[in-house]
């Protein structure tokens, strides 16, 4: 860990040690988890779900997953128990620990436009590389070669681009994909509603690893901690970088040793700053 990263990590850990309640927010799909081509089969590296269950449970931290899947998914995926608070589809929607579930009303002009988006890629024969939300739709190319990157993204651009343009909808990219969603929300959105709902003073941190995730950074910045992880750095606005899943295990493990008041904030992750 470079010197001025270790001592920003050690600063923010004796915050939460000292907190009575501190804010952990986390990214899922190539966060916590390796990104699977099977999608289903995308769980936690292993030691993870360990760690954040024992910080649930501990019951200093409130833990919260922001995740772009439905909440259907992610929840059986995560392995945690008990439940921890769980945000899906970018901030679309809100699962509560006690399993209540509330989702952002969309306006009708959204749905007509997606399915104009959902016949796009029928007509286009994509379907099969689509992802179906309640309120978006995902096209993945993982696995593909890059012309066949560039072809299938330029297919799905040709008609989904005057979709958004004409309705309001917004395209995201993410590692490996586009989404065609409503513009309601996003990862900044909930980071932002989440800290109106903590007094100023929580020790709070956001961890994410694509592009859907730099607006929660942004957001969450003058807040609290930004960590970034991947296995590759790249430009972000993320205050450090971990590389999953040594660092990653470190950091949680320090975390869960914070709040036990255990203080062992020497640990020996590989992590570097990022100004």
């Amino acid at each position: 860990m470079r010197l001025d990263a270790q001592t920003e990590v050690e600063r923010f850990l004796r915050a939460v040690a000292q907190a009575q309640r501190s804010l952990l927010l986390l990214d899922y799909d190539g966060t916590l988890a390796p990104f699977r081509k099977e999608r289903d089969q995308a769980f936690p590296y292993p030691g993870i779900a360990q760690l954040l269950q024992q910080i649930v449970r501990d019951g200093h931290t409130r833990v919260i997953i922001i995740s772009g899947r439905d909440t259907s998914e992610t929840v059986p995926l995560l392995g945690v128990a008990p439940i921890p608070e769980v945000w899906g589809l970018h901030g679309l929607q809100r699962r509560t620990p006690d399993g209540s579930i509330e989702m952002v009303q969309l306006e009708q002009r959204y749905l007509d436009a997606l399915s104009d988006a959902d016949r796009w890629l029928v007509y286009q024969h994509l379907r099969h590389t689509a992802e179906f939300k309640m309120g978006s739709i995902a096209v993945h190319w993982r696995g593909l070669s890059e012309p066949g990157v560039g072809e299938l993204r330029g297919r799905v651009l040709l008609g989904w681009k005057p979709i958004a343009e004409q309705s309001g909808l917004e395209l995201l990219d993410f590692d490996c994909g586009v989404e065609i969603r409503p513009p309601e929300a996003d990862k900044g959105d909930v980071v932002r509603i989440v800290l109106k709902e903590v007094t100023p003073d929580t020790p709070a941190a956001y961890l994410g690893d694509d592009a859907t995730d730099e607006r929660a950074f942004q957001a969450i910045r003058d807040r609290g901690l930004s960590v970034l992880v991947r296995p590759r750095w790249r430009k972000t606005a993320a205050q450090l970088w971990l590389q999953p899943p040594e660092d990653l295990i470190d950091f949680l493990t320090q975390w869960l040793e914070a709040v036990r008041g255990g203080h062992a904030l020497g640990g020996e992750a590989a992590m570097a700053g990022n100004g």
